[in-house]
C-alpha cells in the first residue's frame, strides 16, 4: 500500500499534508512512578505531586490508577476497580494549524475505549483544507499502532477503507489524522518533566484542576505502555523539537478532562505550530468498534495533491 509520509521537508511537509488531505489496554499508563530528581522539578505551587498526577493521568484514564494521591495540587483518585474512574469516555477534539497565513480547523467527535485503545470519530474539515467547498467527513477509527480512514478522497473508493501503521507516521499520528489518539494524548504526559499546578477551575460545570508544562517526547516514549511506544518512538525520532508545551484539566477524580498540547514543527523554514485538544467527557459511555476485514482495506497509490 502507498501510505507513506516522506521526512524530506520534515514536519512542515507532515503539517502541509494535514491541511490539504484533513488528514489501548488494561496495563495502560506510565511504567515509571519518577524519582527524586523529576519530583524535584515540580513547581513549588503544586509540589512534586503535581508532577506524579499528570504524569498518571493516562493511568487513570485507563482504571489502573492509584486509588489515593496526596499533598498540595492533587486530588483522591478511585480504585481500578471503580467503573466511575473512566475506561472509556466521549471525545471533542480539534486541531488548528497556522501555515502560510492561513489557519484551519479539523474537529472531530466520537467515542474510545481507554482499556482496550481503540475509538471511533467523525471528523470534519474545513471547506479550504481539502482544496474544495466541501468535504464528506473522514471516518477514523483509532487502534493499537493503526489509524482507519473512511472517505479519504485523493483516489480512493468511497467503499474502502485506508489503514495505516501509526509506527512509521514521522509525527507517530500526533497530528498526522488530524486527531491525536485519545490514550497517546494522555500517555504523552508520562513524559513530563516540569509541571506548574495553576489552581482550580470549571471546565463545562465541571470542577477541575489546571496543571501547565512540557513533556519531552523521547520520555514519554520509554514510559508509556507498549501499546503506545511504538507510535511516541517515531514522533521523538521525527521531531526536531521534543519539548511539547501543554496544559492539562483533571477532575476531583484524577480524571483527565481536557488537554491541549502545542506540536511545533521546524527545518529549513519556518517554525509551524499545530495546537491539538482532546476534550473528554460521558465517562463510561459503551463504545463498539469493529476494524474493517482485509478485503474492505484500499491497497492501491493514493493521489498526491
Amino acid at each position: 500500500m502507498v501510505v507513506r509520509q516522506h521526512r524530506s521537508g520534515g514536519g512542515a511537509r507532515a503539517v502541509c499534508a494535514l491541511a490539504v488531505v484533513g488528514v489501548m489496554a488494561a496495563t495502560a499508563g506510565c511504567s515509571g512512578g519518577g524519582g527524586g530528581g523529576d519530583r524535584a522539578m515540580a513547581d513549588e505551587r503544586g509540589s512534586a505531586d503535581s508532577l506524579y498526577v499528570v504524569r498518571r493521568a493516562a493511568a487513570v484514564l485507563a482504571g489502573t490508577g492509584p486509588r489515593t494521591v496526596r499533598g498540595t495540587g492533587t486530588m483522591t483518585v478511585t480504585g481500578a476497580g471503580d467503573r466511575t474512574v473512566a475506561g472509556s469516555a466521549e471525545v471533542r477534539t480539534s486541531m488548528e494549524t497556522a501555515a502560510g497565513g492561513t489557519r484551519v480547523t479539523i474537529r472531530g467527535r466520537g467515542t474510545y475505549d481507554f482499556r482496550h485503545r481503540t475509538g471511533r470519530l467523525t471528523v470534519v474539515l474545513p471547506a479550504d483544507a481539502a482544496g474544495a467547498d466541501e468535504h464528506r467527513p473522514l471516518t477514523e477509527l483509532l487502534a493499537p499502532g493503526a489509524l482507519y480512514m473512511m472517505n479519504r478522497g485523493a483516489g480512493v473508493p468511497e467503499d474502502k477503507w485506508v489503514r495505516v501503521d501509526t509506527t512509521t507516521l514521522d509525527d507517530g499520528n500526533l497530528v498526522t489524522g488530524g486527531v491525536t489518539d485519545p490514550m497517546t494524548a494522555a500517555e504523552l504526559l508520562c513524559g513530563a518533566r516540569q509541571v506548574t499546578y495553576l489552581g482550580r477551575t470549571e471546565l463545562a460545570g465541571v470542577a477541575v484542576r489546571h496543571y501547565r508544562g512540557v513533556v519531552d517526547i523521547g520520555r514519554a516514549a520509554r514510559e508509556a505502555s507498549p501499546e503506545s511506544r511504538g507510535a511516541l518512538t517515531a514522533a521523538a525520532e521525527g521531531f526536531r523539537a521534543h519539548a511539547v508545551p501543554f496544559d492539562a484539566y483533571l477532575d476531583e477524580q484524577g480524571r483527565l478532562r481536557k488537554v491541549r498540547h502545542r506540536f511545533t514543527f521546524a527545518d529549513k523554514g519556518p517554525a509551524v505550530e499545530v495546537v491539538s485538544t482532546t476534550l473528554l467527557y460521558g465517562f463510561g459511555v459503551p463504545v463498539s468498534v469493529r476494524l474493517p476485514d482485509d478485503r474492505d482495506i484500499y491497497t492501491g497509490k493514493i493521489q498526491q495533491r
